[in-house]
C-alpha cells in the first residue's frame, strides 16, 4: 500500500503541492487525474525520494520516504513521461544495467529481461543500440527498466503516450495483470477512458489539492453526469471559478 497524508512542496512562491492525502491499497489501480501543473509529477516525485516533502508524510509497503529511501525505491518502479535512454547501450543491456543497480544477477535476472522483452514487445529491437529509437521504443525500454527488478508498488506517468494500438493494448494489460497479482499501481494520464477502463479509484487534483476522490462512476454520480470526463470538467471548472473570484476579491481589497 502507498499512504499519502497532507504533503505539501514548495518552490519559491510556486506552491506545487498544497495539501494531498490518498491511500493507494495493493490490488487496485489507483488513478491520480488534474491538469498540467495540478501538481501531480511532484506528488509521484516526492513518492519516489526524488523530492522531500515541505510539510506531510507518505510510506510505501510501510516504508517512510525521508527515512527509508533505499526501501522504498527497491519496492517501487515509476515510469515517468520524460525518461531517456542510454544512447551507446542496447534495449536489453539498459534492462540488464537497471536490474544490476538493484541487486540482481545471473539467470534470474535474464529471466526477469527475457519476459519483459516478449511482454513488452521489444523482440525485434532489444538488440539494437537505443540512439534513433522512436518515441513509442523510448517508452517500451524505458517501461520495462521500471519493472526490472519487480517491484510491488508501481507509479504508471502517461504509460501510453507515444505507443501504437497494440503497444497501447499490451501495457493495458500489463497493469491489469499486476492489479490480479496484488500489486499497487498508480496511474497518472490524461486519458479518461483509459482511467476508466483501469482505476478502481481516483482522485481529482487541482492547484496542489485534492478536489474530490472515488470510483469513476461515483465521481461521475456526484455530478450528476454520465461519465468521469464530464465529472473531471465540472469539478476542476467549478474550482476554477471559485479561484478566480477569491483573486478578484483580493485585488479588489488592494484597490
Amino acid at each position: 500500500m502507498i499512504h499519502v497524508e497532507h504533503l505539501a512542496k514548495r518552490f519559491k512562491k510556486f506552491q506545487a503541492v498544497a495539501d494531498v492525502s490518498f491511500d493507494a491499497q495493493d490490488g487496485q489501480v489507483f488513478g491520480l487525474l488534474g491538469p498540467n501543473g495540478a501538481g501531480k509529477t511532484t506528488t509521484l516525485r516526492i513518492l519516489s525520494t526524488v523530492l522531500e516533502p515541505d510539510r506531510g508524510m507518505a510510506t510505501v509497503g510501510g516504508y517512510d520516504i525521508r527515512r527509508d529511501k533505499a526501501k522504498v525505491r527497491a519496492n517501487l518502479g515509476i515510469l515517468v513521461e520524460n525518461a531517456g535512454l542510454y544512447k551507446q547501450l542496447t534495449a536489453r543491456e539498459c534492462l540488464r544495467f537497471v536490474g544490476e543497480l538493484h541487486g540482481l544477477r545471473g539467470p534470474i535476472l535474464e529471466q526477469r529481461i527475457d519476459s519483459l522483452i516478449h511482454d513488452l514487445g521489444m523482440e525485434s529491437f532489444a538488440e539494437r543500440k537505443t540512439s534513433g529509437y522512436s518515441r513509442g521504443m523510448t517508452r517500451k525500454v524505458v517501461m520495462g527498466m521500471a519493472l526490472v527488478h519487480n517491484p510491488q508498488h508501481v507509479i504508471f506517468d502517461e504509460p501510453t503516450a507515444g505507443l501504437d494500438v497494440v503497444s497501447t493494448r499490451a501495457v493495458r494489460d500489463i497493469i491489469r495483470r499486476f492489479k490480479q497479482e496484488g500489486r499497487c499501481v498508480i496511474l497518472s494520464t490524461h486519458l479518461m477512458d483509459e482511467v476508466e477502463r483501469l482505476c478502481d479509484r481516483v482522485a481529482i487534483i487541482h492547484r496542489g489539492a485534492i478536489l474530490a476522490m472515488g470510483s469513476p462512476s461515483e465521481l461521475a454520480q456526484s455530478q450528476g453526469v454520465d461519465d468521469l470526463e464530464n465529472a473531471f470538467v465540472k469539478i476542476v471548472g467549478e474550482q476554477a471559478l471559485m479561484d478566480e473570484a477569491l483573486r478578484e476579491a483580493e485585488m479588489e481589497k488592494q484597490r
